[in-house]
């Protein structure tokens, strides 16, 4: 079983919300990702998506989206982005899933997901320029519970977010108390990611900074 990640997909089959827009690299790109994803995955592989999934609104315009994700190879983790308007909770979007058959996805939401050789833990994060401590204080809270869910320590665990987490310090203190060696992070795009120089701990895996092919990161 290999480990993959790819953030930021954006799907919007149910609503009308081209990303081409945002430049040439991002047209046609379900069918870039889609070939590049049957390349490298394989069925029993896992592929982590740390956030903005779908561009709906409500959970009944994202079925095609989900969807497009589920017949993908792979078993699919998903964890919330800030523009996954569609989220509920976590009973509701289980019901959407087994209703449509979705039986490839599952949530990565105040918890903590154990692999054959790694745990998976994390949460959606919050911005550089967030300054409401509801929010962040609601983040932090959340990933001290996704790590107070691990239950065997003796795996390595991978922190997930979709906000970068390296602007903040009580982040940081988290992940290097629970000595984390590998962090993913999306939200990232277009003339930005020219900033981010690669790193070993720190992963930015969105999808157009990646060119719409999942990257290892765990094997």
């Amino acid at each position: 079983m290999t480990v993959y990640a790819i953030a930021d997909l954006h799907l919007s089959f149910g609503v009308n919300k081209p990303m081409d827009i945002f430049g040439g690299k991002w047209k046609n790109y379900e069918e870039k990702l889609k070939k590049n994803w049957n390349k490298k995955v394989k069925k029993n592989d896992v592929v982590i998506i740390p956030g903005d999934i779908s561009w709906a609104t409500y959970l009944d315009q994202a079925v095609e989206d989900f969807r497009y994700i589920n017949e993908l190879p792979g078993r699919k983790i998903i964890l919330k982005g800030n523009h996954d308007y569609w989220w509920e909770t976590v009973k509701k979007m289980n019901e959407f899933l087994e209703k449509h058959r979705f039986d490839t996805i599952e949530f990565l939401y105040n918890n903590s997901i154990e692999l054959e050789h790694c745990i998976l833990c994390g949460t959606k994060g919050y911005g550089f320029d967030e300054k409401e401590n509801k929010i962040i204080n609601r983040e932090i809270e959340r990933f001290k519970i996704s790590l107070k869910s691990v239950t065997n320590f003796k795996k390595e665990i991978i922190a997930i977010f979709h906000y970068p987490p390296t602007h903040s310090e009580k982040l940081l203190s988290i992940i290097n108390d629970y000595k984390i060696k590998k962090v993913i992070y999306g939200h990232i795009h277009g003339e930005q990611t020219k900033t981010i120089k690669p790193d070993k701990k720190f992963s930015l895996v969105s999808a157009d900074y990646l060119h719409f092919k999942p990257v290892k990161i765990y094997k």
